[in-house]
């Protein structure tokens, strides 16, 4: 799949293995809390490497969403994990302009709203919708991969739990306040107090819920962490676009014993 390519959020079909064979796409694992910058961070390093995006997060707020709409109970855990199950779900990987539709309905943007903000925790902390959430994140990720094309995903639970093998995994971090404020700008919210209670409400309380569930304040091994408190947009992008690369050249550099071997094989 190009980037740009839509990828139903349901199992694909096995990956063809006829044909000439392609080198594996790239990997690339972001995890981090609320307003770490991950989704604007991820995106602008796909677009830099010509890689696909997947949004994780945003597979989560649709299956909320198909709740609302469906009027199932979000604390009906066996209802929405059912609901997660069944959800014709699909993304469109393209980083400049990933789209997200539910059947033909595009949800992009319903998604966003604080409505959804304020409940999503309710899907994401049900383990039953988690295990299927991640299956699909599983099959996205080998299937891009497979076809060379390669991609960047982010989430809460991706360097650990969904692609513990990714080429790159990055723990991005912030301090609260960088959180908050990141938060309420990329929400076009006002600054009264009322607004700013409700958006630390919303980032902390989210982070606390989720935090129940799957670790990503603190890296696993073997996972680069990358504090944005003090960097903008484009330090950070850099950053991570550092990381990647040496473990691009890892990837393309002829293994030392091999290198060895052949030396000593060569005819005299």
């Amino acid at each position: 799949m190009r980037p740009g390519g839509s990828t139903p959020g349901s199992a694909p079909g096995p990956v063809d293995g006829s044909g000439p064979a392609r080198a594996r796409g790239l990997v690339v694992a972001v995890d981090g809390p609320s307003g770490s910058g991950k989704s604007s961070v991820s995106r602008a390093v796909a677009r830099r490497l010509g890689l696909a995006y997947l949004d994780t997060g945003a597979m989560y707020r649709a299956v909320t969403w198909w709740c609302l709409e469906q009027g199932t109970d979000l604390a009906d855990v066996g209802a929405v994990a059912e609901a997660a199950r069944t959800i014709d779900l699909r993304l469109g990987t393209d980083p400049t302009a990933p789209t997200v539709h539910v059947g033909e309905t595009d949800v992009a943007g319903a998604i966003r709203e604080r409505e959804i903000s304020a409940v999503v925790s309710a899907v994401a902390t049900n383990l039953e919708v988690r295990a299927e959430l991640q299956r699909r994140q599983r099959e996205i990720i080998a299937t891009v991969a497979a076809e060379g094309t390669g991609v960047v995903a982010e989430g809460r639970d991706i360097t650990t739990v969904v692609a513990p093998d990714a080429d790159v995994r990055v723990l991005l971090t912030a301090d609260e306040d960088a959180r908050l404020r990141r938060r309420s700008e990329q929400d076009r919210v006002g600054d009264d107090d009322e607004t700013l209670r409700a958006t630390r409400d919303q980032v902390l309380r989210r982070d606390r819920d989720d935090a129940t569930v799957s670790e990503f304040h603190t890296a696993a091994s073997g996972v680069v962490t990358i504090d944005s408190s003090e960097l903008d947009l484009e330090q950070t992008v850099a950053a991570v676009l550092t990381v990647a690369r040496r473990a691009t050249s890892d990837r393309t550099a002829p293994d030392r014993s091999t290198r060895d071997q052949s030396t000593r094989e060569a005819p005299r």
